[in-house]
């Protein structure tokens, strides 16, 4: 069964994407930890993080990191936060923030109801960082 991801990536379920090409995809979570919380995360379904050749893997941090400075630049965040819990769906992903404080690695602390208007306005404001890289 394909995971909820898969379903995003494939336009079955909707999604505010801000990065793809034609292994890695990366799009705005649902329940951010802070406004610009993006999952990057392979097109292909892989379940374990540590089991990723390395060709792909390095090319999900470099994706990460070129995310990491699209964000910190949007939002005028001190930090970028990464990380990979990969608990709640069984596809890999990286999760990358605007990262202000310790706090804001507080998976129970997310906003599981954001806005719309809030949503554009990241996806919005990360696609014009992107851009101006």
């Amino acid at each position: 069964m394909a995971s909820v991801f898969s379903k995003i990536i494939a336009g079955e379920l909707p999604g505010r994407f801000v990065y793809q090409d034609d292994a890695v995809v990366a799009f705005l979570t649902i329940a951010p930890l802070t406004q610009g919380h993006v999952l990057v995360v392979p097109r292909e379904e892989i379940d374990h993080w540590e089991s990723i050749d390395d060709e792909l893997w390095n090319h999900i941090t470099t994706v990460s990191r070129k995310l990491g400075r699209a964000v910190k630049r949007a939002f005028d965040a001190p930090r970028a936060g990464v990380v990979i819990a990969g608990l709640e769906v069984p596809h890999l992903h990286v999760h990358v923030f605007p990262a202000y404080s310790l706090n804001d690695f507080d998976f129970g602390q997310a906003d599981p109801n954001p806005s719309a208007e809030s949503l554009d306005e990241a996806q919005t404001k990360i696609v014009e960082a992107l851009a101006a890289e």
